[in-house]
């Protein structure tokens, strides 16, 4: 199988995986509305310690890998930015807004990623990509707008956690592209999860999980959401993801986001969810400015490859 048609293929299951990752968080949180389970940081302390856990063996397997104290750096760069942190501010945004809602912000991922690329790691920006980017910020605000209710801090704030998980995962991503191509897939991916296994140890002390799961008649509903999500949602999902940075690029391994929104929204409608025209609006001129900032030119040479 070419690697092209391959990255394409592992892009598809992931939007899939990712994409009803957001409804597994609530599921996490809550049994129905009536009846809450786990809270925002223990379900983000949980999802972090299971897939670091299952990832451990690997991790100390590969420890032999690590050369340098530059290389651990940017591993824990990857596994703090790129899944720690990030899994805390998406639970946390989930106490007000909608999984499918959360799905659309993900989107800001690959805007996110370029920028990143060209601050920090000096990858050049073509005229189109740079209107590509100004779209995707035009669409950004938008869709910030569009879920936001003016009344209610706590929704700006919910919203903005969000915004701050994808310029997270901007850094990660970029990472890994620029200075771990020494490593593969899952060497990243458990060697950076090995590393945030004790600190997600120390959060579920903190944030009082054992006595939920001890106490909470639908703990292990909630549990059993919460594994699926940190098993394949989390510690697969990346290696398939980490793959296919080293199969391709950051861009297009970040535009998985075009897909995930859908996958989210769908899945968010069939419970019961609410999207607005608004909010699908503001999405669509995200996802076209995503689209002219990662693969117009690519559009073009390969038009211009045919016309010769």
């Amino acid at each position: 199988m070419k690697i092209e048609l391959k990255a394409w293929l592992l892009l598809f299951v992931l939007a899939g995986i990712w994409g009803s990752s957001f409804i597994l968080m609530k599921k996490g949180m809550s049994y129905d509305e009536t009846h809450p389970i786990f809270s925002a940081m223990q379900v983000g302390a949980l999802r972090i310690t299971i897939a670091s856990g299952v990832l451990l063996p690997f991790g100390i397997f590969n420890l032999r890998k690590i050369k340098s104290l530059k290389q651990l750096i940017f591993l824990a760069l990857v596994g703090v930015f790129g899944n720690f942190i990030p899994a805390f501010l998406f639970t946390y945004a989930e106490t007000g807004l909608s999984s499918g809602y959360a799905g659309m912000l993900n989107s800001f991922t690959p805007i996110f990623t370029l920028l990143i690329g060209f601050i920090v790691f000096k990858v050049r920006l073509s005229s189109v990509q740079l209107l590509g980017v100004i779209i995707g910020f035009i669409g950004i605000v938008l869709l910030m707008l569009a879920g936001s209710d003016f009344k209610s801090s706590g929704t700006w704030r919910q919203i903005s956690a969000i915004v701050l998980a994808t310029f997270m995962y901007g850094i990660s991503l970029n990472t890994i592209k620029h200075t771990l191509q020494q490593f593969s897939a899952i060497e990243i991916t458990s060697l950076a999860f090995s590393i945030v296994f004790i600190p997600s140890l120390i959060a579920n002390y903190i944030f009082g999980t054992v006595s939920t799961l001890q106490t909470n008649p639908f703990a292990l509903e909630g549990l059993t959401a919460i594994s699926i999500l940190a098993i394949f949602g989390t510690a697969l999902a990346n290696i398939v993801f980490n793959r296919v940075i080293t199969y391709t690029s950051t861009l297009f391994a970040s535009g998985v986001t075009y897909f995930i929104p859908i996958v989210a929204v769908l899945i968010g409608f069939s419970f019961g969810e609410r999207i607005t025209f608004f909010q699908l609006l503001a999405m669509v001129v995200v996802l076209i400015g995503v689209f002219i900032a990662n693969y117009w030119r690519l559009i073009l040479d390969k038009f211009a490859k045919i016309k010769k």
